[in-house]
C-alpha cells in the first residue's frame, strides 16, 4: 500500500445555484421509495432493529451502532508520523483502527445538527438577533468534534453523500471534487426554500512532534434568502494532542470574523487556546460590531457547552468587579506543571469550572446531551449516529457513489476490522488505477454535483453546485467502489 492516501480529509464549498426541481415532489418520491408514507399516521414499523417510524409518521433513527468501537490501545501511531515532523501530512496512510466509521463527507454534514439555529435567524426582524442565531450556528458547527479524536474516512475522489431531514427542514449534498489537494464540495438548502448553506474547508494539516494541528482552509456561506442577507466566514483552528503517547485531546482556537455583507455587520468570536494552566480551555469570548464599529453586544461562552450574549456595558461592568474583588492570586508554576512541560505527553488539563453567567445575558445556544453510550460508539452525538444508516430501500435511490455505500466504513460499522482495512487497501488502490489510467489517456476527472467558480459575497475560489442531484439521473455516476 504506497502513502498516496491523505491522512486528514477536506471539505470544500461552492456557490448558491438553486437546485432544480419541486421540493415537496421530490420528497414525496424519497418517501415513496423509502417506503415512508408521510400521509400514513397509524403506521409502526422496524428497520434494521434499532429504527422505526412512530405512529405519528416521524421516523425514529438508530440510537447506537452495531458493534462498539475498536480499542486503539495497542496501537502506536510513531513509526508512521515520526518522520513528519513540521511537514504537512498530505499523503500519510494511517491504520484503520484510528479512523471513525463516517466518511469526512458525513462529518461536515454534522454541521446540520443544530439546524434550528438558522430557523431561529430566519425567524427574526432584527439584524442584531439574526446576527446572533447566526454565531451561535457557526459555534455550534463544531461542537461535535468534541472529545472525537477518531479520524473520518477521506473521501473517495467522485464520492458523495446527501441527507433528506423532513423533521428538520433541510436536505444536503456532497461531493468530493479535488483528491491532491482533497477538497469536499457541499450544499444544503432550507424544504421551505428559506435559506442556502454552503461553504469550503480544506484544513492544512501539519504534525509538530506530539501534536496535529489542522488550520482551516475555504469560506463558509449562509444565505437567509427572506432577508436577501449573506454571512460568511471561516472556521478555527483545530489542534489533536497526544498523537504520539498519552491520552488523546483537542482544543480549538484562533479568530472567527462572520461579517454580513448585507448590512456590513460583523461578529468576531476568539477561541482561545487553553494556555498554560487550562484556564482558558474551549472557552470562545467575541463581540457583534455595526458597520461603523459600534460594539451592539458582547458573546461568551464555551464551544464544548454553550453560548451567552449580554450588552458590551454589562460585560465591562461584570469584568471591572470580577477583576476588583474576585481576581484569583497568580499562581506559580509546581512542579507538575514544570514536569508536564517535558514529559513525553501532554496532560489535558483540568476542565474548569461551567461557563460563568453574567446577570442579564441571553442564551444564544447550548450543546445537546450525547448518547449514554457514546463513548463505546466513538464518542459520537445522536444526530452523528445516524449518519450511515442503510435502511431497505435506501440503495435504490441512493447514488452509487453515496459513503453508506462504501464497503470499507460499512464493515468497520459492524465491527469487521480486518476485513474493513483489506477493503480501504482496494479501494485506494482501485482509485490510484484509475487515476493512472486517466492519465494515460490524457482523460480529465470532471466533478458531476458541483463546479469550480467565485464565491459572489468574498471573490474568492469556491465550488458551487450545479443543481440537478436531487432529479436523481445517476446514469452517468462513475464506479469507485
Amino acid at each position: 500500500m504506497n502513502s498516496e492516501e491523505e491522512f486528514y480529509d477536506a471539505v470544500t464549498g461552492f456557490d448558491s445555484d438553486n437546485s432544480s426541481g419541486d421540493f415537496s415532489e421530490a420528497n414525496h418520491k424519497v418517501a415513496e421509495m423509502l417506503d415512508l408514507d408521510p400521509h400514513q399516521s397509524n403506521r409502526t414499523g422496524k428497520h434494521n432493529g434499532e429504527t422505526e417510524i412512530q405512529e405519528n409518521g416521524i421516523k425514529r433513527h438508530r440510537t447506537s451502532l452495531p458493534a462498539p468501537m475498536f480499542s486503539r490501545s495497542d496501537f502506536s501511531v510513531w513509526s508512521i508520523l515520526k518522520k513528519c515532523i513540521g511537514l504537512e501530512l498530505s499523503k500519510i496512510t494511517m491504520p484503520i483502527v484510528f479512523n471513525e466509521p463516517l466518511s469526512f463527507l458525513q462529518r461536515i454534514t454534522e454541521y446540520m445538527e443544530h439546524i434550528y439555529l438558522i430557523n431561529k435567524a430566519c425567524s427574526h426582524a432584527d439584524p442584531l438577533e439574526r446576527m446572533q442565531a447566526v454565531a451561535a450556528f457557526a459555534v455550534s458547527a463544531v461542537a461535535s468534534q468534541w472529545e472525537r479524536t477518531g479520524k473520518p474516512f477521506n473521501p473517495l475522489l467522485g464520492e458523495t453523500y446527501e441527507l433528506t431531514r423532513e423533521d428538520l427542514g433541510f436536505r444536503f449534498i456532497s461531493e468530493q471534487v479535488s483528491h491532491h489537494p482533497p477538497i469536499s464540495a457541499f450544499y444544503s438548502e432550507g424544504l421551505n426554500k428559506d435559506f442556502i448553506f454552503h461553504g469550503s474547508i480544506y484544513p492544512k494539516l501539519k504534525f509538530w512532534g506530539k501534536s496535529i494541528e489542522a488550520e482551516p482552509r475555504g469560506t463558509i456561506t449562509l444565505e437567509l434568502l427572506k432577508h436577501n442577507e449573506a454571512y460568511t466566514w471561516t472556521n478555527p483552528t483545530c489542534c489533536v494532542h497526544n498523537v504520539i503517547i498519552g491520552k488523546l485531546w483537542l482544543e480549538q482556537y484562533g479568530t472567527v470574523e462572520i461579517v454580513n455583507h448585507s448590512t456590513g455587520d460583523k461578529c468576531v468570536l476568539n477561541f482561545k487556546p487553553c494556555g498554560l494552566f487550562g484556564k482558558e480551555l474551549h472557552r470562545v469570548e467575541g463581540y457583534i460590531q455595526d458597520k461603523n464599529r459600534k460594539k451592539l453586544c458582547v458573546i461568551y461562552g464555551k464551544w464544548t457547552e454553550c453560548l451567552w450574549c449580554t450588552d458590551p456595558t454589562t460585560y465591562e461592568t461584570y469584568k471591572k468587579n470580577e477583576k476588583r474583588g474576585g481576581e484569583q492570586k497568580k499562581l506559580k508554576p509546581s512542579e507538575d506543571v514544570i514536569k508536564s512541560e517535558n514529559d513525553e505527553a501532554d496532560d489535558m488539563p483540568e476542565v474548569q469550572d461551567t461557563v460563568q453567567f453574567i446577570p442579564g445575558s441571553k442564551l444564544l445556544w447550548r450543546i445537546n446531551c450525547r448518547p449514554p453510550n457514546s463513548s463505546q460508539i466513538y464518542n459520537f452525538t445522536s444526530f452523528a449516529v445516524s449518519l450511515n444508516e442503510l435502511e431497505k430501500g435506501m440503495e435504490a435511490i441512493l447514488a452509487p457513489t453515496d459513503c453508506r455505500l462504501r464497503p470499507d466504513i460499512r464493515n468497520m460499522e459492524n465491527g469487521n476490522m480486518d476485513v474493513a482495512s483489506k477493503e480501504k487497501e482496494r479501494l485506494e488502490e482501485k482509485q490510484r488505477a484509475a487515476r493512472k489510467e486517466r492519465a494515460k489517456d490524457e482523460v480529465e476527472w470532471h466533478t458531476r454535483w458541483f463546479h469550480q467558480g467565485t464565491n459572489p459575497y468574498t471573490g474568492t475560489s469556491d465550488w458551487l453546485y450545479s443543481g440537478g442531484y436531487f432529479d436523481r439521473n445517476f446514469s452517468d455516476c462513475p464506479d469507485i467502489y
